[in-house]
């Protein structure tokens, strides 16, 4: 703000109080942190001419009267009349008052020019005045106003005088500028089309050098790619080896599985074997006797190792068993929607079957103390107390049994036996239909006994009758045979063969099938011995193509892709070949006479084979006589008449 020197501190508070709306008393001037006084002036705070000074406003009182914003000031309007000082000629001032006059109307544009390098505009010009008024001349005239503005930007090229001077009598021209102009060689037009072609040559060769280099740096990117491919393939085949090795080295040290015993005696009877041949190629008489009795107690030894392993395996799996058994009754209704989701929905029997769960669990938790232990029985105690049978009965009466031991003091190692009677005879309870409707659906033992009658064979390795479920059944069987049992007891004994890689590959060979979708049959009519047979005895345990023996990595795909899968239509190949040959269009020709001959002679091996088991004969007889597409003959009734 502009003042005057002699201003003081008084009339600036007088100022600002209007500006600010506020009174006067509550406004305090500061400057370089003390207060000024009313009476001072700015030439007393030592400010000069054209000076500037910077003072600090605060309010007295900042709670009641606050400092507010000051309104901001309305932009500048021009007054109507002004007053214009001028010099006359004789050296005197006079003043001249000026009206100003407020032209609603735009000025026109009338025109002007537009550089053509520099994009600058000139307009012509336009006088603000108005233009004079004609006279009326009493004719009365009509004019029509149109909205429409028409633009236009046209390029003209302005006049420019040139003329030329040359010496002459009475005119002399300089020639020091001068330059002199020496025709150069004619050049003819087969010339000029020639260095043409010269020229376009050039350019030619360097754009295909251009290309070549462009094509040999992609061709190097695309090694360094199929390089470095190349070295993840082989590093995930040595991992995924290396993985197998070791879940197999951890099968044979924590047998689980019946796949796991496999296993163990499959390795058990490849190390008898050895030790057998290394015996007989290496001693005889006494000796040999000698090392074979040695070699039949290490053998006995090693089973009953294996055995011991089995019970701790047989107990871990029948208490996985039930704890399945139990989730599963207790397990939620559950049901796909329309849109997609999942829906739960507990019933009565669930609720039952999780309560029962959780006091079979709660039974056989250890490590509680004798009031957590006593509440655990109370609450079985209740539960069972709903029916009146003669499980129940005994069940309340151990549990009151150890209830009493418990309040005597005895100890928990010598309560275990009763304890397991008590968890017993509860899950016994829990699978009782009567009390647990869920267990219903789960048990194997059908509730009806006249369903017992049905599908019911003997077995005549342990003269039991058995339900079909338990009879294992090859393509090639016309009999029902030995049950599961049987059979995996005299693998164990004798042959002790390892079917796990050949479960494994028919299982891949199933899912393979059945991704085609095309209503292939035959894969799931042959079991274990059967595809067995068809890797080992028709392509010896090996890759058609590349004599790979690894089964891990060997596959059974189709050879002809457009039919169903058959011991008479595969080949087996490992996992890469079996991809480059799903991408083959016509096999003769990617693989040539002799190799297709080749396979042809171990499909005819294949097909008189299976071809007299009764389930492929029967297949076999009825593709036979549906007639292949292409191969039909279009026939046309002809009309005979006699003339």
């Amino acid at each position: 703000m502009a003042c005057a020197l002699s201003q003081t501190v008084h009339n600036l508070r007088d100022h600002f109080a209007g500006e600010l709306r506020m009174p006067a008393d509550k406004l305090v001037f500061m400057f370089d942190g003390s207060s000024i006084k009313d009476d001072m002036s700015l030439l007393d705070l030592g400010v000069g001419p054209n000076g500037a000074v910077q003072l600090e406003i605060s309010s007295a009182d900042p709670i009641s009267a606050p400092i507010k914003p000051p309104k901001p000031k309305p932009e500048y309007v021009m007054p109507d009349v002004i007053t214009v000082r001028v010099e006359r000629e004789n050296g005197t001032m006079e003043s001249i008052v000026v009206e100003i006059e407020r032209s609603n109307r735009r000025k026109p544009f009338l025109g002007g020019y537009k550089h053509r390098l520099t994009s600058v505009e000139y307009h012509h010009a336009a006088a603000q005045t108005r233009p004079k008024m004609r006279a009326e001349s009493g004719i009365e005239k009509f004019c029509r106003d149109t909205q429409t503005v028409n633009t236009k930007n046209q390029r003209q090229q302005t006049k420019i005088e040139t003329s030329t001077q040359m010496t002459t009598i009475g005119c002399y021209v300089a020639n020091m500028t001068d330059r002199l102009v020496v025709p150069g060689k004619y050049t003819t037009a087969s010339e000029h089309h020639a260095m043409i072609l010269s020229k376009v040559i050039i350019l030619q060769s360097y754009f295909r050098r251009w290309q070549a280099k462009r094509h040999v740096a992609k061709l190097k990117v695309d090694l360094a790619k199929r390089m470095e491919w190349e070295r993840q393939e082989e590093i995930r085949k040595i991992k995924e080896k290396e993985d197998r090795i070791k879940k197999e080295f951890e099968r044979r040290m924590n047998p689980r599985t019946k796949e796991d015993f496999d296993l163990l005696y499959h390795a058990l009877e490849k190390w008898r074997q050895e030790e057998l041949e290394t015996i007989n190629a290496s001693l005889s008489g006494p000796k040999r006797k000698a090392a074979l009795c040695h070699l039949l107690d290490q053998e006995t030894q090693l089973i009953a190792s294996i055995g011991r392993h089995k019970l701790e395996a047989d107990t871990e799996n029948k208490q996985r068993a039930i704890q399945k058994f139990l989730d599963k009754a207790a397990s939620p209704k559950r049901w796909r929607s329309y849109d997609g989701k999942y829906i739960e929905m507990d019933t009565a029997y669930t609720t039952r079957a999780r309560e029962l769960r959780d006091i079979y669990n709660s039974l056989n938790m250890k490590y509680l103390t004798q009031d957590e232990r006593l509440d655990v029985l109370l609450t079985l105690k209740h539960t069972v107390k709903e029916h009146d049978c003669k499980l129940t009965q005994e069940i309340i009466e151990l549990i009151d049994r150890e209830a009493d031991l418990l309040m005597r003091g005895v100890k928990e190692s010598n309560l275990e036996g009763l304890r397991k009677r008590i968890s017993t005879l509860f899950l016994q309870y829990v699978k009782t239909p009567t009390f647990n409707a869920e267990a219903a659906r789960l048990i194997k033992v059908p509730q009806d006994p006249s369903s017992l009658r049905k599908n019911i064979h003997y077995c005549q390795s342990c003269n039991s009758y058995l339900p079909s479920t338990e009879f294992q059944l090859s393509s090639n069987s016309k009999l029902v045979g030995r049950c599961r049992r049987c059979t995996k007891l005299d693998n164990d004994a004798r042959t002790r063969q390892d079917f796990s890689h050949f479960r494994f590959m028919l299982r891949s060979l199933r899912k393979s099938e059945e991704n085609m979708q095309d209503g292939s049959r035959i894969a799931f009519l042959l079991q274990e011995e059967d595809l067995r047979y068809l890797v080992e005895n028709i392509w010896a345990t090996q890759s058609a193509l590349s004599a790979w023996t690894d089964l891990y990595d060997l596959v059974l795909v189709r050879w002809d892709k457009d039919e169903e899968w058959s011991p008479w239509n595969c080949i087996l190949l490992t996992k890469d070949e079996a991809q480059a040959h799903a991408r083959i269009e016509d096999i003769e020709k990617g693989y040539g006479r002799v190799f297709c001959h080749k396979i042809k002679t171990k499909h005819t091996l294949a097909r008189n084979y299976f071809s007299r088991l009764p389930g492929m004969a029967e297949h076999i007889r009825t593709q036979a006589n549906q007639p292949k597409p292409g191969n039909s003959i279009a026939t046309k009734s002809v009309a005979v008449t006699k003339a």
